[in-house]
């Protein structure tokens, strides 16, 4: 049997090189599933998105995942891309072991835990929010912060600040005024350990950046910091509080893990040799 990629429509293009097509999964001309393909809007149309691969249920266990992913990467190759993005949900542990085993790579993954009551931060500790002075000096440094955390895996340097710009311009359109966003300065017993960007995303509050000052490291202020978070995310009402970490930063992760986060979504990827 052959199971090949059948276009539901025309393809999609941008003035800029932006393509985009949604394709049948066919065995035999028969329809099993269905792919999604799209280049990213800040990467450029050097990067494909595969999205959505659906196989029908009578037709899992048959590899036809596998040759639909396959034959979308080569459907990226001719579009002229060199790198495929793949976000998975926790939940779907079959398609992780798929991807994984077609050599995609984790590049981060998202996780989540649901707000109790509001923690107490340590004795002494204390969030405060950022002045305006602080805020100009703090987003140029975050700003390069997160390129790097993008070039460090395999972005090239354009692309990065290029995603680095575009998502602080969107995350913080009016700066320290932008609504339902908390930015604050962590002090213990007066002095200051850190900073927290705290905003919300679908619903949900969203930790977006939280760093301790590197001569403060290692005295358990991230922590803090989190701890702050959540109590802001419950003062605001939210039930939920989510955040991003980047595969390799085993000491966030067991941060993270140990205040009961959870993955909810890997997002992957993979060179197109």
């Amino acid at each position: 049997m052959t199971t090949t990629l059948r276009p539901t429509g025309p393809l999609q293009q941008g003035a800029d090189g932006a393509k985009a097509r949604t394709y049948e999964v066919c065995v035999n001309s028969r329809p099993v599933g269905s792919v999604g393909l799209a280049t990213d809007e800040v990467f450029g149309p050097t990067v494909c998105g595969l999205r959505d691969l659906r196989i029908a249920p009578p037709d899992r266990r048959r590899g036809r995942g596998t040759v639909a992913a396959l034959a979308a990467e080569e459907v990226a190759r001719g579009w002229g891309c060199v790198r495929i993005e793949v976000t998975v949900p926790a939940a779907a542990t079959a398609a992780l072991r798929l991807v994984s085993a077609l050599g995609y790579v984790e590049r981060n993954r998202r996780m989540a835990k649901p707000l109790g009551a509001a923690p107490a931060l340590p004795d002494g500790t204390a969030a405060r929010p950022m002045t305006g002075d602080e805020f100009e000096a703090w987003a140029a440094r975050a700003k390069e912060l997160y390129a790097r955390t993008w070039t460090d895996r395999g972005v090239p340097e354009a692309e990065a600040r290029a995603k680095s710009e575009a998502d602080h311009a969107r995350n913080l359109p009016r700066g320290l005024a932008t609504p339902d966003t908390w930015l604050s300065v962590l002090t213990h017993h007066g002095v200051r350990v850190g900073t927290l960007w705290l905003s919300v995303l679908d619903g949900d509050a969203f930790v977006f950046d939280v760093e301790v000052d590197a001569e403060q490291r290692g005295q358990g202020h991230g922590r803090s910091l989190m701890l702050a978070a959540q109590a802001q995310a419950h003062a605001a009402g939210r039930q939920r509080i989510g955040l991003n970490v980047f595969a390799g930063n085993t000491p966030a992760l067991r941060l993270y893990e140990s205040l009961g986060y959870e993955p909810t979504s890997y997002s992957l990827y993979k060179a197109l040799l």
